[in-house]
C-alpha cells in the first residue's frame, strides 16, 4: 500500500480554503476491485476528474495504477468544487504509486485543470486561491501558463507554470528545469472618460462630486441625450485610486469571474465600473449559478460604480435584489450546505427616462400623468429609499453642444476635491475611534447620538421633513450623511443649516419651499 498527499485550494465565495488531497493505492483482492473511490464532499466536476486524469496520463505516456485508489479531500466537512484540483489529484496518485518523488513538491500548492491531452489549463480565482495558500504557509505554486501572470502577483510565492503534465513529471524527476514566473511590467493606467467631455448640467456635475466624496447612491432622471450615461461613466474618473489591499480584493473578485485566464495580469488600481444590460438576470447581477457560484456584476463593481441604465425597463424583482446588499455591503448566497459571501461596497447609479415615450423635449410628451407614474413606479419605493441623491436633468441646449470652446472643468481638479473631502471624513471618524472611512458608511444612530447630533437650528429643515412625513426614518439618516459630505467639501467643521438644506433638496430632487 502506498500513500501520498498534496495541496490545492478550493474557493468558497471569495474565501480560499487550502484542501489536502490524499491518495492511497493498494492491490485489490480481485480484478473487479480495481477502482477509484473519493471521499470528502467533491462536487460533480471533481468526481469526474478521474476521467480527465486517466486520459491525461495515457496521452502523456504515463501509466495509471492498475490497483484500487482511495482519494480523500480534506477538510471532509467542506465542499470541494471545480476543476482546480485535477493536477493535485493526478500528482498525488502517481506519488502514492511510487511513480514520482513526492519530496520534490515540498510546500507546493497545485492549481490547474487537466486537458485530456495532458495539458495544464487555466482556472478562475487563481489570485485569491494563492493568497490563501500563502497565508497557510505554502510558498510554491504550480499553475497553468495562462494563470502564471496572475499567480505572480502574489508576493512571497514562487510560481512554476509547466505546459503539460509530462513536463511537470520530468521536472519532478530532475530532468528539466522550470523558470519561476515573474510579474508583468506595469503598464499605463487605462484612460477613463473625463468630465471635460460633458456639456452643461452644472447641477448634475455638482451632485456627482458630492456622491463621489461621500460614496452615496444616486438617481439621474432626464430625457434621452441629457447626459445620464456620460455622467455615470465619468464617475470613476473622480474617485481615488484603490489602495494595495483594495486592489488585491477587487482583482480577486474579477479573477473569480475568470477575467484573467489567458495571459498576463496586473492588479486593478482604479475604481471598477459595471454597467449590466436591463435584460440581466438576478444571478448575473448579484451572483449565483448552478454548481460553481460566481460573483455577479454587483460584486465585480466592489469599490467602484454599478450603473443601472434604463432602470424602469428592468424586472422589478431583479432590481429589488439590490436592496439588502446595498445596506450590508456584501452579497450572501445560501446553499444547502454552505453560505457564500462576496464583498459589494458599491456606488449605485440609476438612470431613467421620465416617461415611456421619452421625448427629447418635454412638450413633445404624449404620456398621460398616470402612465408616467406607472412607468417610474417600476422602481420600487424601498429601493428608491436607499438612493441618497435624485437629480433631474434638463435637455442639453443646442448652443452648448455646438459651441467651439467650452470651459468645462476636467476630472482632475474635481478628483482632488473629492480626495480631500474623503480624507477629512476618514480623519474625523478615525479620531473618534471608528473604522468608517466614508460618510455613507456611518450608521444613522451614530449621527443622531449626543456626540454628533446637530443643533435644532441647523437641522430644522430635515426635522420638519420628517415631522411632515415627507421622508422616512432612513431618508432622515441619509440626509444627515449627505450634509456631512457637503460640509467636508465646503471645509466646514460640521454641517451648517445651509448644508442640511442643500442635502435635503438633493435627497428630494426638488427645491424646498
Amino acid at each position: 500500500m502506498g500513500y501520498s498527499r498534496t495541496n490545492t485550494v478550493c474557493m468558497i465565495g471569495a474565501v480560499g480554503i487550502v484542501v489536502t488531497v490524499e491518495a492511497s493505492v493498494f492491490k485489490p483482492a480481485s480484478k473487479a476491485g480495481e477502482t477509484v473511490r473519493m471521499s470528502g464532499l467533491p462536487d460533480n466536476v471533481v468526481s469526474q476528474a478521474q476521467t480527465r486524469v486517466r486520459s491525461a496520463m495515457a496521452n502523456s505516456a504515463l501509466h495509471f495504477p492498475d490497483k484500487s485508489v482511495s482519494v480523500n479531500f480534506g477538510p471532509a466537512s467542506l465542499p470541494t468544487t471545480g476543476s482546480a484540483a485535477d493536477l493535485a489529484l493526478a500528482i498525488t496518485i502517481m506519488c502514492a504509486d511510487d511513480m514520482l518523488p513526492a519530496h520534490r513538491l515540498g510546500d507546493a500548492v497545485l492549481l490547474a485543470e487537466l486537458g485530456l491531452d495532458g495539458s495544464l489549463r487555466p482556472v478562475p480565482g487563481t489570485l485569491p486561491a494563492l493568497t490563501a495558500a500563502r497565508e497557510a504557509g505554502l510558498r510554491t505554486a504550480i499553475v497553468s501558463p495562462e494563470n502564471a501572470g496572475e499567480a505572480a502577483l502574489v508576493d512571497g510565492m514562487t510560481v512554476l507554470a509547466p505546459r503539460s503534465l509530462s513536463t511537470l513529471v520530468a521536472w519532478m524527476h530532475g530532468q528539466v528545469e522550470l523558470e519561476a514566473a515573474v510579474p508583468a511590467e506595469a503598464v499605463a493606467a487605462p484612460k477613463t472618460p473625463d468630465l471635460a467631455d460633458l456639456r452643461g448640467q452644472p447641477k448634475a456635475r455638482r451632485a456627482l462630486e458630492i456622491a463621489a466624496a461621500g460614496g452615496h447612491h444616486m438617481l439621474f432622471l432626464g430625457p434621452p441625450g441629457a447626459g445620464k450615461t456620460m455622467l455615470a461613466e465619468r464617475l470613476p474618473s473622480i474617485l481615488p485610486p484603490l489602495t494595495d489591499d483594495e486592489a488585491v480584493e477587487v482583482t480577486s473578485l474579477h479573477s473569480l469571474r475568470g477575467r484573467f485566464t489567458g495571459g498576463a495580469a496586473e492588479l486593478i488600481r482604479h475604481a471598477p465600473f459595471e454597467a449590466p444590460h436591463h435584460s440581466t438576470t438576478m444571478q448575473a447581477l448579484v451572483g449565483g449559478g448552478h454548481g460553481h457560484v460566481a460573483p455577479g456584476s454587483l460584486a465585480l463593481a466592489h469599490r467602484g460604480v454599478l450603473f443601472i441604465d434604463e432602470a424602469p425597463e428592468w424586472r422589478r424583482t431583479v432590481l429589488d435584489s439590490l436592496r439588502q446588499p446595498l445596506e450590508s455591503g456584501e452579497v450572501q448566497i445560501r446553499r444547502a450546505n454552505t453560505s457564500i459571501r462576496y464583498p459589494a461596497k458599491v456606488m449605485l447609479v440609476l438612470a431613467a427616462n421620465p416617461c415611456p415615450c421619452a421625448p427629447s423635449r418635454p412638450h413633445d410628451c404624449t404620456c398621460q400623468a398616470q402612465m408616467k407614474r406607472r412607468y417610474l413606479s417600476r422602481i420600487s419605493r424601498p429601493l428608491l429609499d436607499r438612493i441618497d441623491l435624485r437629480v433631474d436633468l434638463p435637455a442639453v441646449p443646442a448652443s452648448a453642444i455646438l459651441a467651439e470652446h467650452v470651459d468645462a472643468e476636467p476630472s482632475e481638479p474635481v478628483a482632488k476635491r473629492v480626495a480631500k473631502a474623503r480624507e477629512a471624513a476618514a480623519a474625523r471618524w478615525a479620531e473618534a475611534g471608528e473604522t468608517w472611512r466614508l460618510n455613507s458608511e456611518v450608521p444613522g444612530p451614530a449621527l443622531r447620538s449626543a456626540r454628533w447630533r446637530l443643533p435644532p437650528e441647523r437641522s430644522r429643515t430635515v426635522d420638519e421633513l420628517l415631522m411632515r412625513e415627507r421622508i422616512t426614518a432612513r431618508g432622515y439618516d441619509r440626509i444627515l450623511k449627505l450634509a456631512w459630505t457637503i460640509a467636508d467639501l465646503r471645509e466646514h467643521g460640521s454641517p451648517t443649516a445651509e448644508d442640511v438644506a442643500a442635502a435635503s433638496e438633493l435627497r428630494l430632487g426638488y427645491t424646498i419651499t
